[in-house]
């Protein structure tokens, strides 16, 4: 993968004409997903999927005079930075707020982008267009809002404008959510494997502070790793690591601590007791910032979590 900081100018170009044609190619599946139970909102996606697809044509005929037939092949998922798509179109029938919250966060992405990618550029043609086109995507959510005003009666849904605020959990907050989650799950298996085996709190300890520090180091550096910040704005990669490690270690701490307790099995007690309060915390997380249904988020968290105590108990009594 190449940060958007290294891009050329042509790739910045080709990037974006990918962009534009798998923006148009969802608003049509979207709007084909909901023309059976929602007509009136599948015509605003309709609508939506030809202005995308105007946008791909100035960029490709503003292309083709600069750089010939020739348009490398670089998608979204080639550079740090984007936001993972999750294929809510492939479902049926499909949602229409999960639709709707889908093309928010993607008019929010994209604007980003030529905001940036206009910032970047050197030649005047191409930095004119992407500026254009900048403009253009934040006036997109009131061109949406006008289609829906003739194509929607109104009163049919409380309008939303949150989609930066989705795009900002996305990017920024759902990273440190991760790492405590992986924390509070990946440190509990060599703990209590190493609790069951010992039966000493001392010991317990120093494998869980072990394991949690070293869960920490290495989130850290998958984050920092990550993405530079260049297109999303995430500010240092290194500061993001380092929240994103501290959180991951802190997860696993939650559950060491108790074993500062020099009974053994009230240590044991206690730190199961706080297990559970992470677990149930950690769905309340998934469902609240993630938009996974409760129900399916604590299924998730606790088969999971189990499986890993479980695992853990199994070593260590072996």
């Amino acid at each position: 993968m190449k940060d958007f900081s290294d891009l050329t100018e042509r790739e910045l170009l080709a990037l974006a004409i990918a962009l534009e044609e798998e923006d148009s190619r969802i608003y049509d599946e979207f709007a084909e997903g909901l023309r059976e139970n929602y007509p009136d909102t599948a015509k605003v996606f309709s609508a939506m999927a030809e202005e995308e697809n105007g946008h791909r044509h100035r960029l490709l005929d503003l292309f083709q005079k600069r750089y010939g037939d020739h348009i490398p092949l670089i998608r979204r998922q080639d550079v740090r930075g984007f936001v993972e798509r999750k294929p809510v179109w492939l479902s049926r029938p499909l949602g229409l707020d999960t639709v709707r919250k889908q093309a928010e966060v993607m008019e929010a992405e994209t604007k980003r982008f030529y905001t940036r990618a206009a910032q970047r550029s050197q030649d005047v043609a191409i930095r004119q267009l992407l500026g254009d086109l900048a403009a253009e995507e934040r006036r997109h959510e009131a061109t949406a809002e006008r289609l829906e005003a003739k194509y929607v009666p109104a009163g049919v849904r409380e309008k939303e404008h949150d989609s930066e605020r989705r795009l900002f959990l996305l990017q920024i907050v759902q990273p440190g959510l991760a790492g405590l989650m992986d924390g509070s799950v990946s440190t509990l298996a060599p703990l209590f494997a190493a609790a069951f085996a010992t039966h000493s709190s001392s010991e317990t300890f120093l494998v869980g502070l072990a394991a949690a520090i070293g869960a920490g180091i290495s989130m850290g550096f998958a984050e920092a790793l990550s993405d530079n910040g260049s297109l999303t704005g995430r500010g240092s990669p290194w500061l993001r690591g380092g929240v994103c490690g501290l959180m991951t270690a802190l997860g696993g701490l939650g559950h060491t601590l108790p074993y500062l307790i020099p009974d053994f099995w009230t240590a044991t007690v206690v730190a199961i007791v706080v297990v559970l309060a992470e677990l149930a915390v950690i769905a309340w997380i998934r469902n609240r910032y993630m938009d996974t249904p409760l129900l399916s988020a604590a299924f998730q968290v606790v088969v999971g979590g189990l499986l890993v105590f479980g695992t853990g108990i199994l070593i260590g009594s072996s």
